[in-house]
């Protein structure tokens, strides 16, 4: 050895790391080498702050985002707002906008590789509950949720700028469960309750749900090999509500939701928890929840299971570890 300097880390840049996927990704980055700067709208929390160059920025102003992207290797854009509302302005902007002008400023700072983090909810999962694999149907229709639109319509947006030129991919995981989870996420907190005794009864109906460790395994596959304009669903297991809160519930000897709400009577109530939830600042129980779990698609991996080596942690460790995160015997 001469003593002289190694290489400098390549450096990526993560958007929305101070959400879910955003802690995880950026901790799972700087554990493996990578120099990481990050764009948020609030301070970083549950990463180290003196490993992490930070800006505060709306991804919606291109002007923000240009001096935070040059010079990366990658850009993760994770940045977006999950709603189950009918309606909310906000979200369409940031999962629409947020996507144009990431992608476009990616092009102008001549970023070598954009990975586009959207989601299952952008293909139409009513026409696709037999099998849904990535040439399925988009949410165009607008009998889709509003959640589900912004994102296909965010993709489409994408797309648009790798015709242009921009090197880029889409991942498109399921429903997402696993820590660490600092929020905690909707899907995750129904689990602690389970896990707590709390949780009585459940809507019928399932999703797919993947590990949150899984979809950051996936993200960097993407970025080191997936296909330029290509998508890559990344789903987990395929269970049902009940089985779900089963589980985590008879992780401390609890019984677990003893009855699952019919799906139709679902439905029917949603409009009035949705009415019922504005007023006390909760999604909880609105058409898109119900529906996401009535929908229960049947997801087709093997794209990303043969290109980008997807193979999901079994659905019982995932659950375990969630309730030990929550527990407490899992710690940042």
């Amino acid at each position: 050895m001469d003593g002289s300097p190694g290489p400098e880390p390549t450096t990526a840049v993560v958007t929305g790391a101070t959400g879910y996927v955003g802690v995880n990704l950026v901790r799972h980055l700087q554990e493996t080498g990578w120099q990481v700067r990050t764009v948020g709208r609030r301070p970083l929390a549950g990463i180290d702050p003196s490993r992490v160059h930070h800006t505060i920025a709306d991804v919606r102003q291109r002007s923000e985002l240009l001096p935070v992207f040059e010079g990366a290797a990658v850009v993760f854009h994770l940045a977006a707002k999950v709603t189950l509302a009918t309606v909310d302005p906000e979200a369409w902007e940031v999962n629409v906008r947020g996507p144009a002008e990431v992608a476009a400023a990616a092009l102008e700072a001549a970023v070598p590789r954009l990975v586009h983090c959207s989601s299952v909810q952008a293909f139409d999962l009513a026409l696709s509950r037999r099998r849904l694999d990535e040439r399925s149907p988009r949410a165009t229709s607008p009998d889709r949720p509003l959640y589900d639109r912004s994102k296909a319509a965010g993709e489409a947006e994408v797309r648009q700028v790798i015709q242009s030129g921009l090197d880029a991919t889409i991942v498109n995981p399921t429903g997402i469960i696993g820590p660490v989870d600092l929020g905690p996420s909707r899907i995750n907190s129904i689990i602690d309750q389970a896990a707590r005794g709390r949780l009585p009864v459940v809507v019928q109906g399932g999703f797919d749900w993947v590990d949150v460790r899984d979809v950051v395994l996936g993200l960097v596959a993407a970025a080191e090999r997936g296909r330029t304009g290509e998508n890559y669903l990344l789903p987990g297991h395929r269970a049902t509500a009940l089985h779900l809160g089963r589980l985590a519930a008879g992780l401390n000897g609890h019984l677990g939701p003893v009855l699952a709400l019919p799906g139709g009577l679902a439905r029917w109530v949603a409009p009035l928890g949705e009415r019922v939830g504005r007023r006390i600042h909760s999604e909880s129980f609105t058409p898109a929840s119900i529906g996401t779990l009535l929908d229960d698609p049947l997801v087709d991996g093997s794209k990303a299971a043969t290109e980008l080596g997807h193979h999901p942690r079994p659905l019982e460790d995932s659950v375990r570890d969630t309730v030990r995160w929550f527990e407490g015997e899992i710690r940042l």
